[in-house]
């Protein structure tokens, strides 16, 4: 993924307002794990966009 670090740095879930981690092509809440897409190297942190937090938690 090529997010840049000073952008990861800075994201926010807006949904519960914790800091969110690349993992694949996605970038996961640390807090409720809505999971949201990285298309073209550009977060898309909609709620809408977000798929549910994987099973076994976030």
């Amino acid at each position: 993924m090529s997010v840049p670090e000073e952008l990861l740095s800075i994201l926010v879930c807006p949904q519960c307002h914790r800091p969110v981690r690349p993992e694949g092509e996605e970038l996961v809440c640390t807090g409720c794990g809505l999971r949201y897409p990285v298309r073209d190297g550009i977060p898309v942190m909609l709620p809408e966009e977000a798929r549910p937090p994987a099973a076994g938690g976030a």
